[in-house]
């Protein structure tokens, strides 16, 4: 977002709250919306800003939230006590270059938006403070934009602060702000703590900005979610669903079939090819791909798979770390776990599960069995269940199992073990063996039927 001809854009983010309405041990700004921490949301957008640093103030269970970070690149600023949020920014001004444009964000407003921060840091670039504003339906408890005759922004008062008139002011703070580093700096600096919290507010630089001639622009932001912050869970509550809205939508708008735009989330990316069609309470997490015309039942959950073209997964499934080939068919109540891969036109039905199972073209998998560490070759069935036993307690073992063969019911297949091509295994077998190709493995004992068994009797 830099031009040659920009100051460069730094961004501090303030993470450094307890949240005791939280009710929780851990710290608010870790608490989730769409799958990932409200902060992490935050500094994605912030990176997304092309910001040459990112600084995160942080103090309550500060260690937790670098530990939950740690691969992300912000540099860490500490507020050792919670004096305000003049203070917090503060902390961060010694790693902040002279030149820069300072843009204050906070981990707890999650959905800001990067095209709204974008507009505001442009209105700073001009050497003022720009500050972003709401038209509030419901004021209370928040900091009110003071304007004077001409319609100038000229002071932040905050709600303990404000007398009755200004209490009926609608336009409200948001508290994200975007201004040159050396003013802030000097600012910050200035502020004093003779307020009924006994704090170092942030939203004072507005009426020292004025008082130096220094213009103050404001950005009015339409979307009063956009800019709420987290302070309990009922708001969180709402702006998960608020975000999931925004996902169902624009799903919608680009041609996917949603049964109900309000019963699906989407906690990661989710890429859909055409005529895909989603039916009610499903989730997505992680990074999901799916093709054209894939059917997606009730009850679904899918984590970082692909799904190829005219695939359908239905009711109460899940599927974790898979990859799907095209014209396959999942459950209903099936469980692939990481490392399945589905070959063309393969099955799994229902009450199956899967752990590391290559399942070739048109093999089927269909009725209460489990593969593990299997590969298994074209067009083999697997009779219902059937299991491969491959963990003796200390290692796991493979099973393979080649083109066209026929598993019976009821078999349990103890790896390492090789079926051959075309070989057929009775049902009720425990195979422990290798068995040839085309050949036929029996391994059950003999039948008795015993002449005239009395059950027993109770007493």
């Amino acid at each position: 977002m830099n031009s040659l001809h920009q100051p460069p854009l730094e961004v501090v983010i303030l993470a450094a709250g307890k949240g005791k309405r939280m009710f929780s041990d851990t710290p608010k700004v870790l608490h989730k919306v769409a799958g990932r921490p409200l902060l992490q949301h935050v500094v994605d957008t912030a990176l997304s800003l092309e910001a040459s640093a990112v600084h995160v103030v942080i103090g309550h269970e500060a260690q937790q939230i670098e530990d939950c970070l740690q691969k992300t690149p912000v540099l860490w600023a500490m507020q050792a006590e919670q004096l305000g949020t003049g203070h917090a920014v503060a902390q961060a001004m010694p790693h902040v270059h002279d030149k820069s444009i300072v843009l204050v964000l906070y981990g707890d407003v999650p959905l800001i938006q990067a095209d709204t921060l974008q507009a505001l840091v442009a209105l700073a670039h001009s050497g003022g403070l720009a500050i972003l504003t709401l038209n509030s339906k419901d004021p209370s408890g928040l900091g009110r934009i003071i304007r004077d005759a001409s319609g100038r922004a000229i002071a932040i008062v905050e709600e303990k602060d404000a007398n009755t008139q200004q209490r009926k002011i609608t336009e409200t703070n948001t508290g994200i702000l975007a201004v040159q580093a050396s003013h802030l700096q000097h600012w910050l600096g200035q502020l004093k703590n003779d307020n009924a919290q006994g704090e170092y507010y942030l939203t004072d630089i507005v009426a020292l900005a004025v008082l130096q001639g220094v213009d103050v622009a404001t950005q009015i932001v339409d979307d009063e979610l956009e800019v709420l912050g987290v302070n309990n869970k009922v708001q969180l509550a709402q702006l998960e669903r608020h975000y999931q809205g925004r996902v169902a939508l624009q799903l919608l708008e680009s041609g996917v079939t949603l049964a109900d735009p309000s019963r699906i989330d989407v906690r990661g990316e989710l890429l859909c090819g055409r005529d895909v069609e989603i039916d009610i309470n499903c989730i997505f997490e992680g990074k999901v791909a799916i093709g054209n015309r894939v059917r997606i039942g009730p009850n679904v959950c899918i984590k970082n798979a692909i799904i190829g073209d005219d695939s359908v997964i239905h009711a109460n499934s899940h599927v974790d770390g898979v990859t799907i080939g095209a014209a396959c068919a999942v459950g209903p109540f099936a469980r692939l776990r990481p490392g399945t891969v589905l070959n063309t036109g393969s099955k799994i039905g229902n009450f199956v599960e899967t752990k590391k199972a290559i399942i070739g073209h048109g093999s089927k998998v269909s009725h209460l069995s489990y593969v593990g560490d299997a590969t298994i070759g074209r067009d083999v069935n697997i009779g219902a269940g059937t299991i491969t036993c491959n963990y003796d307690g200390v290692n796991k073992y493979e099973t393979l199992i080649e083109d066209n063969v026929f598993v019976g019911s009821n078999t349990a297949l103890v790896a390492p073990v090789t079926i051959g091509e075309n070989a057929t295994i009775g049902a009720g077998s425990t195979i422990t063996g290798d068995v040839p190709g085309r050949h036929l493995a029996i391994a059950r004992g003999r039948q008795r039927n015993i002449e005239g068994w009395e059950k027993p009797v109770k007493k």
